[in-house]
């Protein structure tokens, strides 16, 4: 099926694909493999963040108890090797040029963002479960222009007629300047190249002349913005534009270790490395302070992210319960829910095991508070799965 446009192009196409019960019976079963390699992985992550997290809290206490404030306007030999908190305004050799377009910024970074009008592909697909264990999927795809920053392959689009993406001649570019330094200490790149807040950097008229010229294509700037494009109010696929932002010269806080005149990550006894930087005059507990925050958040996103791979591969073990339950739709849908809480009831007490296994192993004494947690946890889901059984019977 399919939608055409005035142009007799088709933008909307929709398939429709059955697929029996055994099909879907044997995919199950396939899925059964990853699941089980899921929960491996889940189970790995979980352990190595746990290390992670105590290394890097470790580390991070160490060097609070062990950082030199120093001068930033002298190099002193006999904190060399050592762990220095260093503050004052960061200076560079020479502007930042983007050759390509002539923009030009005295700052820090200057950064180039270029989006192209293009075709996309959207695909949004419905299953619907039929009685006999059988499956029917509409997959329907839909294609609108608008920008993008990255190239679309139209090559792949499920209709590629009528949608073709040209080639994306410029891409993103972010600058840093050189020779950056704080004093007399030079700044590794490395840690400049996510520092500080952006700041929109206008394109102005001498450009866009100079660009016509060069390109031999029709460029204008509205607002700021370069569009190599005739109408910019009305794009079409292939039009361009590009905007730049920069990051201006400011003060900056540094921890890193001393280098001769170079500042470089500290290796600490706990097994981390310490190499932090902060906008502003910021002294060096404040920075510790947040170092440390940033390290917890973390740890708890990647335990996050870990008992849900876990919870999908439990659920990708029990997949095929569903499936055998999908001969009548209704008999599915209840047994998916019931293996859906059993996948709950069973991450919730090996996340929790394999976590306390992390700390058992790093740090002894808090793993048993974890256990305890688990156990909570487990006893509550236990619980609640016991009185949810015994309200339908009840209304049974």
């Amino acid at each position: 099926m399919a939608e055409e446009d005035v142009e007799g192009r088709r933008d909307v196409v929709t398939d429709v694909a059955q697929t029996g019960w055994l099909s879907r019976l044997g995919r199950s079963f396939a899925g059964v493999l990853f699941g089980f390699v899921a929960i491996a992985g889940a189970g790995a992550l979980l352990f190595w963040n746990e290390g992670r997290a105590i290394t890097t809290a470790r580390s991070l206490t160490e060097g609070s108890g062990v950082v030199r404030a120093v001068d930033a306007g002298r190099i002193d030999p006999a904190n060399d090797g050592k762990l220095v908190h260093v503050a004052g305004p960061i200076a560079v050799s020479g502007l930042l040029l983007d050759a390509e377009f002539g923009m030009r910024s005295n700052g820090l970074r200057l950064i180039r963002r270029v989006e192209m009008y293009q075709w996309t592909e959207e695909e949004v697909t419905e299953t619907k479960r039929k009685l006999g264990g059988g499956e029917e999927k509409t997959t329907t795809y839909k294609y609108n222009r608008t920008w993008s920053d990255k190239p679309v392959d139209s090559a792949k689009f499920r209709e590629r007629a009528g949608h073709a993406n040209p080639q994306m001649t410029w891409r993103e570019r972010n600058q840093l300047a050189a020779q950056p330094r704080i004093g007399a200490f030079a700044v590794p790149g490395g840690l400049l190249a996510n520092f500080g807040a952006e700041q929109p950097l206008a394109a102005n008229d001498d450009q866009t002349a100079a660009l016509k010229r060069k390109l031999d294509k029709p460029v204008q700037v509205v607002d700021g913005v370069i569009y190599i494009a005739r109408d910019p109010g009305q794009p079409a696929v292939g039009d361009v534009r590009i905007t730049y932002s920069e990051v201006p010269l400011q003060d900056a806080s540094v921890v890193a270790r001393q280098t001769g005149s170079t500042l470089a990550p500290y290796q600490t006894a706990a097994g981390g490395t310490i190499e932090l930087i902060a906008a502003g005059v910021v002294p060096a507990a404040q920075m510790f302070k947040a170092a440390q925050d940033d390290n917890r958040q973390w740890t708890w996103l990647i335990r996050a992210g870990g008992c849900l791979l876990m919870f999908v591969g439990f659920g990708l073990i029990m997949g095929p319960l569903g499936v055998l339950g999908d001969v009548i739709p209704f008999i599915g849908d209840v047994v998916r829910a019931g293996t859906g809480l059993i996948g709950l009831l069973l991450t919730a007490v090996l996340a929790p095991i394999v976590i306390a296994a992390g700390w058992l192993f790093y740090r002894p004494v808090v793993a048993v508070g974890i256990l305890v947690i688990g156990g909570i946890v487990a006893y509550a889901t236990i619980r609640i799965a016991r009185q949810r059984r015994h309200r339908r019977l009840a209304a049974a």
